[in-house]
């Protein structure tokens, strides 16, 4: 199979960015550095699994899980069918954290998936520790071994947890709050592409408005964030308004981020 047969059955899948998924894909099994790769397009390549790795991405399986990692800001993440894929708007989350988060602080990352957001946050800024919180265990074991894989196992705890209850009790008191829980909505949910439904849908909706998990958090976590703390969470394009008055029903102001497209994405609530 060469580069060109790669890219052609992509296209013929109805992938994109069918040129860069092929090259994507023919480095990472045959072992060949996409330079190389560039002037051999029509040569053949005897690569173990690169056969039915193209096979998968014609089903629509995400890119992310065929290549078993995929990079988030600095780190690059074991992803598998029990964890999102890590996407580019979740950055603006971490970001905020990254520069926010008082020196030496303890934060808490909410609905841990992958562990992107605890992980990406600490790598950038060795002062820091962390809890990570995820409902399910096969994704936090992913997370853990995320954790190894990065350097900061020493500076992170894993709870198996339901961040819709309460966890922590009076002496649980943190200095922030981040977490990208499952903001889509069940409308929406039925209306995402074919790749989008292989990820766990229960990372991605509520299977209701898409605001259940936000409502839970911003009810039960002002108690645990410190004077001056703050709780960041990603959220919708569309739920700024509705996630503002949330945060108002709970003693919270708020202020939106927008993402790289220009949309909403990160709800800054404090203690007012």
């Amino acid at each position: 199979m060469t580069v060109k047969e790669i890219e052609r059955r992509l296209r013929e899948a109805g992938i994109e960015n069918a040129p860069g998924e092929a090259m994507l894909i023919a480095e990472h099994f045959s072992g060949i550095p996409r330079s190389r790769l560039l002037i051999m397009k029509d040569e053949e390549l005897k690569a173990e699994g690169l056969s039915e790795a193209v096979t998968r991405r014609e089903e629509r399986e995400p890119l992310q899980y065929i290549l078993g990692e995929w990079a988030f800001m600095n780190e690059v993440y074991e992803v598998n069918p029990s964890t999102l894929v890590p996407r580019e708007d979740t950055e603006i989350l971490v970001t905020y954290g990254i520069e926010n988060i008082p020196k030496n602080g303890v934060f808490l990352d909410l609905c841990a998936g992958s562990g992107c957001v605890g992980i990406s946050t600490l790598a950038a800024r060795g002062d820091l520790s962390c809890i990570s919180v995820e409902l399910y265990p096969e994704t936090l074991e992913t997370a853990k071994r995320n954790a190894a894989r990065n350097g900061v196992s020493d500076r992170i705890k894993f709870l198996l947890a339901d961040v819709t209850k309460e966890i922590f009790g009076e002496e649980g008191i943190f200095d922030a709050v981040l977490t990208n829980p499952p903001y889509v909505t069940a409308e929406e949910w039925e209306d995402l592409e074919e790749d989008v439904k292989k990820e766990p849908k229960a990372a991605l909706t509520d299977g209701a408005d898409g605001l259940s998990i936000i409502r839970s958090i911003l009810e039960i976590y002002p108690s645990h964030i410190r004077e001056g703390g703050f709780i960041a969470i990603e959220m919708g394009a569309y739920q700024g308004n509705a996630v503002t008055e949330i945060a108002k029903e709970n003693g919270l102001s708020c202020r939106i981020l927008k993402d790289y497209s220009g949309k909403d994405r990160v709800a800054l609530c404090n203690k007012i």
